[in-house]
This record gives structure tokens, C-alpha cells and sequence, in this order.
């Protein structure tokens, strides 16, 4: 396993508010294996509604979807549930700007996320599920 000690990017998480944040200084640091840090062994993600990943390389090969757009993600947490070790996360994202081909680019949605505290105290994704509640306020 990875760890974050040695690397130039934010360290995971305490606390499950901080999540997405972390997540996002990654993603704009694109650094993948730092992205995939902040998923827990056996998650889930879905890059499009009803097309579930849940292998370490499927999510990985998603992301990099993402990551090869070569625009920065914003992030702003709308809710934080937490229950124990368990956390319901709800985030408004975007992506902005101007994409491979020059063309202008968003990808802005809500996401509805669950994450677990791990035994090191520290916050992972169990499902990210960025388009989970459909556009964001402003519209996709």
C-alpha cells in the first residue's frame, strides 16, 4: 500500500467532511495512484448512472477518464451524515474549462457518496457515485 508520509499530496482524511477535498487536491494534482488512495479495498464506483465499477483497476481506468480531461475538479460538500465509521456524503462538483479538443467543457453534478473510517482512522470512499443525484443546482 501507498502511503502518504513521503508524497506531496494532502493525507487522507479524519474526518469524512474533508473527504471530497482531499479527493479533489488529488484529482488537481493528477497523480492517479493518489486518487486511488481514497478508494478502500473492494469499492464501488459508478462514472456514468447504471454502470457500476468495482474492481481497483476498473476505478482506476475510470478516473483516468476523468483525469485526462486536463481540468481541474471543485468540490463543494452540500451534507455530511455520519454514523460511527460510516458516512453518507452528498457533493456538488464540477469540472470546467477547456477540454483536449479546445472546446469548452463542464461536467457539473451531485454526487452521493459512502465512506468508512478504516481501522488507521482514516476516510475512503465505499461508493462514489458522482452522478447520484443528477445535475447540480446549476444545471449540467
Amino acid at each position: 500500500m501507498i502511503t502518504t508520509a513521503d508524497r506531496s499530496h494532502p493525507p487522507l482524511p479524519t474526518t469524512p467532511d474533508q473527504l471530497p477535498h482531499v479527493f479533489a487536491a488529488r484529482f488537481n494534482g493528477r497523480d492517479a495512484a493518489a486518487v486511488q488512495e481514497v478508494y478502500e479495498r473492494g469499492a464501488t464506483f459508478v462514472p456514468e448512472p447504471g454502470s457500476p465499477v468495482t474492481t481497483a483497476e476498473g476505478i482506476a481506468a475510470a478516473n483516468a477518464r476523468f483525469l485526462g480531461l486536463g481540468l481541474p475538479i471543485t468540490v463543494r460538500p452540500r451534507h455530511v451524515y455520519a454514523a460511527g465509521d460510516i458516512a453518507l456524503l452528498v457533493v456538488d462538483w464540477e469540472i470546467d474549462g477547456t477540454g483536449p479538443d479546445g472546446r469548452p467543457l463542464r461536467i457539473e453534478a451531485t454526487a452521493t457518496d459512502v465512506a468508512r473510517r478504516g481501522a488507521d482512522g482514516r476516510w475512503r470512499y465505499v461508493v462514489d457515485n458522482p452522478f447520484g443525484a443528477g445535475p447540480g443546482p446549476h444545471g449540467a
